[in-house]
């Protein structure tokens, strides 16, 4: 019972307890592509039946998590995609603080979306938030929870992601010229105009954006603009009356 609540695994050559980072990066891509569907089925269909089992799953995944990794449903999914790989281990105190932010972001959406369903913006906010950090797990290894824990407790934070932790120089291939400085920033300025105008210039145009619009509102918004609609309908419909 107490090796299984020792949280990581012991390996030889390593002075601290690990997890492995490839089986956590393939568990993260999963819940990232569900975490996706479940986005675009409540925005673009209404349904929000996928959205609760996924939600409901993310919060019992994670909280599996903290306690005991390696019984967690995502990561023995992960492990079965990467068990040929030889795995990269990084400390297990770093990601179980990361986990715990993950889980502190995943009941209050269990809560809104699961228990008690309520419109509120912030719920949007959390979804995307959540798939932000998922999509930079999975694709460029990089826990930003980690990187919190290693802020606030830096001397104890080893074998991080990437061996972020122990990297104190650049080798020549990680690091930018002029031009390709210049070329990173105009892609990535790009990219946020194209969302802004995406947003904001094509409301009307775009089914999808008009739903996503519709989920930022809040009870009082929504009902606020469905008075309006009533209230034009309504003084239409005098109009008519009165020839």
């Amino acid at each position: 019972m107490k090796e299984f609540f020792a949280y990581g695994e012991k390996v030889e050559g390593y002075d601290v307890r690990v997890l492995n980072e490839r089986e956590a990066r393939a568990g993260a891509g999963i819940l990232f592509a569900f975490g996706l569907m479940a986005l675009f089925n409540s925005v673009t269909l209404g349904h929000m039946a996928f959205t609760r089992v996924f939600i409901s799953f993310f919060a019992f995944d994670f909280l599996i998590r903290v306690i005991n990794p390696a019984y967690s449903p995502s990561l023995l999914l992960g492990r079965f995609f990467v068990q040929n790989q030889v795995p990269e281990y990084v400390g297990a105190t770093q990601k179980r603080f990361a986990w715990i932010i993950g889980l502190m972001l995943a009941l209050p959406m269990f809560y809104v979306v699961v228990v008690h369903p309520v419109h509120n913006p912030i719920k949007v906010l959390v979804c995307i938030v959540c798939l932000l950090l998922l999509i930079a797990e999975s694709a460029f290894s990089i826990c930003v929870g980690c990187k919190i824990y290693g802020w606030f407790f830096k001397e104890k934070a080893s074998h991080c992601p990437g061996g972020a932790c122990e990297v104190h120089f650049k080798e020549p291939i990680q690091t930018f010229n002029s031009m390709q400085k210049i070329i990173a920033i105009v892609t990535g300025v790009g990219i946020m105009i194209g969302v802004y105008l995406y947003m904001q210039k094509l409301e009307d145009k775009t089914f999808l954006v008009k739903k996503v619009r519709e989920m930022m509102l809040s009870t009082e918004e929504k009902q606020a603009l469905e008075d309006a609609a009533y209230a034009k309908e309504e003084a239409a419909f005098d109009e008519e009356d009165d020839f």
